[in-house]
């Protein structure tokens, strides 16, 4: 996927030669302290950040007790480009914003 190379200005060299400064910043280091309800959407045929990862993301909040909601789209990359999948994942953004970010009434 090119992680290799398109990170090297950020942390100074590649994860094979300083792979401690990748693992510092992987978001499951810090699972532990998540709280806040967490929508998730992956394509499986992603190669950025393969779905696998997604599900590994996922799973590791559901452990913890964190509501978590995940949603792989079929024969998707890293951004969803058929009508169909656009047209639900904008249906399903709002509706959870709406359920954990609006004031009760």
């Amino acid at each position: 996927n090119g992680i290799d190379t398109w990170m090297l200005p950020f942390f100074g060299a590649s994860m094979y030669e300083n792979p401690a400064v990748y693992r510092a910043v992987s978001p499951l280091e810090s699972i532990r302290a998540a709280r806040t309800p967490t929508l998730l959407y992956t394509g499986d045929s992603d190669v950025e950040v393969p779905a696998s990862q997604s599900f590994e993301f996922w799973h590791a909040l559901r452990t913890l007790g964190v509501t978590t909601e995940l949603y792989v789209y079929p024969g998707e990359g890293h951004r969803l480009s058929k009508p169909e999948h656009v047209l639900d994942l904008r249906r399903r953004l709002p509706e959870w914003f709406d359920r954990y970010l609006m004031p009760a009434r």
